[in-house]
């Protein structure tokens, strides 16, 4: 059997073209240095193009998200407004309605029956008060006071308040905050913050569970975490878990997180959440290394 190649003209051509191409550059290697020069130009005009294009879109994402938070901030500023109003009203229509109800007590002293009727009347304006402050607290914008106190004191101190409560519901508290951690910060806006972070984590565990509260100093900066062994943030909640009036309570107001997150904010520094790994939320305060500070003993 013999084979045969066959060559077309073709490919004859090329090859007798490449082979010029070839001599031609041997004989001039100036032009093989102007093609290289040129290569290299378009590789890095590419590489550029490429760079610019990825600058581009992340430019792109970054003004959405700016967008999205100046008309998440708008929409707060207007709720703001009508919230304002809002308990305003209701807190001038409040305090009459209170003085009655402390003379109608007098009255009904020896009235079991009614006096009974009458605590839940004043059960209910108490839940109307505290949905109230809420709302101003949601709605106040003042600037921190700023002073230095020792972290675990305002822990202690904000806990101690809460023991009946976590006894009736079994509860077991524990505290990891080391003593001598100083923080510059508005005391009482921080203990609001941590008061009703502390409420939720009950309010997650009626069965009783763990609750547990650890300081963190990192990078200079302190982080006040408080975890819960309660069922923890449906992850379809957690975008929304900082929005005002959001809430999966039968009986909540939907501000409490709103407030600590702008009680945070108004620090300069961040709150966080998180599930844990084994069951139970975390909530997070983070404060910026200029607002906390450790002092040895």
């Amino acid at each position: 059997m013999h084979l045969r190649i066959h060559h077309d003209a073709g490919d004859e051509s090329l090859v007798s073209g490449e082979a010029a191409a070839s001599n031609a550059l041997g004989d001039d290697p100036s032009l093989a240095v102007i093609l290289e020069a040129w290569n290299d130009a378009t590789l890095r005009l590419q590489q550029t193009h490429e760079a610019l294009q990825s600058e581009v879109a992340r430019l792109t994402d970054e003004l959405a998200a700016k967008d999205q938070e100046l008309a998440r901030q708008n929409r707060l500023a207007d709720l703001g407004r009508m919230a304002s109003h809002v308990a305003h009203e209701v807190r001038n229509s409040l305090v009459p309605v209170n003085l009655y109800l402390s003379l109608l007590r007098r009255r009904l002293s020896g009235d079991a029956g009614s006096l009974d009727v009458l605590a839940k009347v004043e059960a209910g304006f108490t839940a109307l008060d505290a949905t109230v402050n809420d709302l101003l607290n949601f709605t106040a914008h003042r600037e921190p006071h700023w002073r230095s106190f020792i972290v675990q004191d305002l822990i202690e101190e904000i806990f101690e308040s809460l023991a009946p409560q976590l006894e009736a519901q079994g509860i077991e508290l524990s505290i990891d905050v080391p003593p001598h951690t100083v923080v510059t910060a508005d005391r009482e806006m921080l203990r609001r913050a941590i008061l009703n972070l502390a409420l939720n984590a009950v309010d997650a565990m009626p069965q009783g569970g763990d609750l547990v509260v650890t300081s963190y100093e990192r990078q200079g900066g302190l982080e006040l975490e408080i975890a819960d062994s309660g069922p923890g943030v449906p992850a379809e909640n957690l975008p929304r878990l900082f929005d005002p009036f959001f809430t999966t309570k039968a009986a909540g107001t939907g501000l409490g997180l709103s407030i600590v997150n702008r009680i945070v904010a108004a620090h300069g520094g961040q709150l966080t959440v998180s599930n844990c790994p084994e069951g139970g939320a975390a909530f997070t305060i983070e404060l910026p290394a200029r607002r906390a500070r450790g002092m040895a003993a």
